[in-house]
């Protein structure tokens, strides 16, 4: 099946239109074009009657009210006299209310949205054929110049055309019922009832002034346990109006006769296809916890419709629509699937303290922070500080954090990264320049770059070692400048091996490529290239697993003499530990491979021989990948296990990273998008974590510490783009205490220099004319 055959158009001809789809999507795009051409012949179809829909309220942001009324006046005065506005956010836990304010929100009921777009529709020219079921999309695409696919999660167009659109689907953990009350929040409320099956939570905000959206979800097990999946729809709403009768006012429920479902993340590869294009919830799904799919379709159609405008014909409209449109819905998808899974793992932060854990809930999605929830509600962002600990005038990031006999001023960490710039292992001027500058910078914590136990463990010839007393004097070099001219500031020590993944060229001559010559055998928990083409290594035999942990115990012990302040055990990224951890990477038949309990053998018994080493007074992390990114690798489940198992070892945090460890691997990037996997360790196995990716700005890091996400937060990049990155944090927050201390010599430039004149006068008059 090739696809559908394009109808013939010709210049200057009026485009003819076909919509599948009654729904806001739909009808805005068909009011949109009409009536930027009226000539343009439009047919809408809706399988079901005009006064069907689902749910009962729909939420628009300022932003997308803006390009309504930009568009079309009309549509957007017919909103504006409907709309119901309110300000405040409450989250109700354990019985107590939470309020936050400054929010700003506005929404109608979903009849009423569609009575105006129909209206409107009908007033422009605009054939509305409801009842009735669309021809097949091959037949349409070749009567019509312009096919529009706007017909919902369910799309039997995305279905017809999945081998063109390459559809992804993913259903997730919860059940959810969308209802409705017969009376109007004076919030956007959410609330949590803890039962005897588990936990359940309500999202209820106002549509109109005497109703509201309730909308009912719980964990499918929690579900299941309670009886829901046994009972007819009305005894569910009765259940649901007795779990949260207090937030109901004892009200009744109601229901449009909507089921349970499962929300469904809808994903597609491509968007269009000849003069076919897919348009809302038919294109992409954002679960209803941040915001209405109304509103992506609503903006969808106000961009098909301007690029429909300003390209010469429609393949070129076609393409700069999902240009424009796919960076900004794949952002706000990130977003509630961040927002989607905080409320599946709710269970996780019950324990909470009241106020962080309705801060938690607001910063879910990471589209509000501590920054811009402290502009919109200052008095409730300083209560939570408050009850967080945070002296006065003291941003979350400057509050202290100990780890066993260490006390770091602030929870900044300068990450571990490699800088593949020693000489036969030893380090020389650029670390103690690197690490140097970057400890004056005002870092609590300066982790060197993953240090190799010995000339076999190396990535490259240019990384580091601790396997000789020279190295060791060397480092020491290191470690006594930052004890002496950055006093209060700890430095790390990260220790590993590379594993399969050694010798290999200098990162910026060829990352993870063997080298040409002078190379050395590799070994591995398996004899499994990194890399097609790649060196294999030699399966550890057991004789060699007990030099190798001796050879870490002799690092440890060169690190402390070097006066390391923090120990850190590397078992992340696919270097050797991580390749005993990992079930792509390990495929023993001995007693160090198989289960998860025989993988964690090899890495723990290193783990406790450090440590046996190591001062007591001084602490040691380890660092894993979370996650493969890759089908059959270790899981977030497996992350907790294996955090579960070196805390019971004695280890003092876990440092969580995610990936590198097979080279198929199919990372999902974005903004902090490896913090999920540290916090569900932090509130699973409750043990310190740190956090580390993608964290670019103080923002972040205030909201991730002050939400209970992480206790530290560790950030590379930003590192090497600015060495005073924490210090300059600091003086833009207008912070000047204990957590950031400048350097004596460094104190002028504790405030931004002036960048231009900002004394020139102002004209006296304005004439015009």
């Amino acid at each position: 099946m090739t696809g559908p055959a394009q109808a013939p158009t010709s210049p200057g001809r009026p485009l003819r239109v076909a919509i599948i789809g009654g729904g806001p999507g739909g009808l805005y795009a068909a009011a949109l074009l009409k009536r930027l051409d009226p000539n343009r012949e439009i047919t809408l179809w809706e399988r079901n009657a005009p006064d069907v829909t689902f749910g009962f309220g729909v939420v628009l942001s300022d932003e997308t009210l803006g390009g309504i009324e930009h568009a079309d006046p009309v549509v957007h005065e017919a909103l504006r006299q409907d709309f119901v506005r309110w300000d405040d956010i409450d989250i109700v836990h354990r019985g107590v209310r939470h309020r936050s304010g400054g929010h700003g929100f506005a929404a109608l009921g979903r009849h009423r949205l569609l009575e105006i777009l129909h209206a409107r529709c009908r007033s422009l020219g605009v054939e509305l054929r409801f009842s009735t079921e669309a021809p097949h999309i091959d037949r349409l695409a070749r009567e019509y110049d312009l096919v529009v696919a706007a017909d919902g999660v369910h799309s039997t167009t995305r279905e017809s055309l999945a081998h063109v659109f390459r559809p992804h689907v993913a259903t997730h953990h919860c059940r959810y019922i969308w209802l409705a009350a017969d009376f109007a929040f004076d919030a956007f409320r959410f609330e949590i009832a803890e039962t005897e099956h588990g936990v359940m939570q309500l999202h209820g905000y106002p549509f109109a002034a005497d109703a509201s959206t309730v909308i009912i979800e719980m964990r499918e097990e929690v579900w299941r346990a309670a009886g829901y999946d046994e009972i007819p729809p009305q005894e569910s709403m009765e259940r649901c109006a007795k779990v949260f009768a207090e937030a109901l006012r004892g009200r009744p429920l109601r229901s449009d006769s909507s089921a349970w479902t499962t929300f469904r993340t809808v994903v597609n590869d491509r968007w269009s296809h000849g003069n076919v294009v897919l348009l809302g919830d038919a294109a992409h799904t954002a679960h209803f916890s941040i915001g209405s799919g109304t509103k992506l379709a609503v903006e969808d159609a106000l961009a098909l419709a301007a690029c429909l405008t300003e390209q010469p014909d429609v393949p070129r409209a076609l393409a700069a629509y999902e240009e424009e449109r796919r960076p900004v819905v794949a952002s706000t998808q990130r977003a509630a699937r961040a927002s989607l899974e905080w409320f599946e793992n709710l269970r996780l932060y019950l324990r909470q303290p009241p106020r962080q854990f309705a801060f938690n809930l607001l910063t879910r999605s990471r589209r509000v922070t501590h920054d811009n929830l402290r502009l919109r509600d200052a008095r409730f962002t300083e209560s939570v500080e408050r009850e967080f600990g945070c002296p006065p005038g003291t941003p979350p990031m400057f509050t202290p954090f100990r780890l066993r006999g260490l006390t770091l001023r602030n929870r900044v960490v300068v990450s571990p990264m490699d800088m593949y710039s020693a000489t036969d292992g030893v380090p020389g001027d650029f670390h103690l320049v690197h690490l140097g500058a970057r400890a004056l910078g005002g870092a609590g914590l300066v982790m060197t770059e993953m240090v190799c136990i010995s000339p076999e463990g190396r990535i490259t010839p240019g990384c580091a070692g601790l396997y000789s007393g020279r190295q060791a004097e060397a480092w020491r070099r290191v470690t006594d400048f930052v004890h002496r001219q950055a006093p209060g500031t700890a430095i790390g020590v990260q220790l590993g091996h590379s594993g399969r993944k050694g010798s290999t060229k200098l990162m910026w001559e060829g990352m993870d490529e063997p080298l040409p010559t002078g190379n050395w055998p590799l070994v591995a928990a398996s004899p499994l290239p990194y890399k097609p083409g790649g060196q294999t290594p030699r399966e550890l035999s057991r004789a060699q697993l007990t030099d190798l942990r001796e050879q870490f115990a002799a690092a440890a012990w060169r690190a402390a003499r070097a006066g390391f302040d923090l120990l850190e055990l590397h078992c992340a990224h696919g270097y050797l530990l991580s390749g005993f951890l990992s079930p792509l990477t390990n495929r023993r038949t001995d007693a160090y491979g198989g289960s998860l309990d025989r993988r964690l053998r090899f890495p723990l018994e290193v783990f406790d021989a450090v440590r046996a080493v190591w001062p007591a007074e001084r602490p040691m992390t380890v660092r894993i990948s979370a996650t493969d990114w890759a089908e059959g690798g270790t899981t977030a489940e497996d992350a907790v296990e294996i955090a579960r198992a070196f805390a019971a070892h004695g280890a003092d945090a876990i440092d969580v990273s995610t990936g590198q460890v097979v080279a198929e691997e199919r990372p999902e990037f974005g903004r902090s998008y490896q913090t999920p996997f540290a916090d569900r360790i932090r509130h699973e196995v409750r043990i310190p974590v740190i956090t580390v990716g993608a964290i670019s700005s103080w923002d972040d890091v205030n909201s991730l510490i002050l939400a209970g996400r992480a206790d530290l937060c560790a950030l590379a990049r930003p590192h090497l783009y600015d060495p005073h990155w924490t210090l300059h944090a600091a003086a833009e927050q207008g912070y000047d205490g204990p957590g950031a201390v400048w350097p004596a010599p460094y104190r002028a430039g504790s405030r931004r220099p002036r960048t231009g004149r900002t004394d020139a006068p102002r004209p006296r008059l304005s004439l015009s004319g």
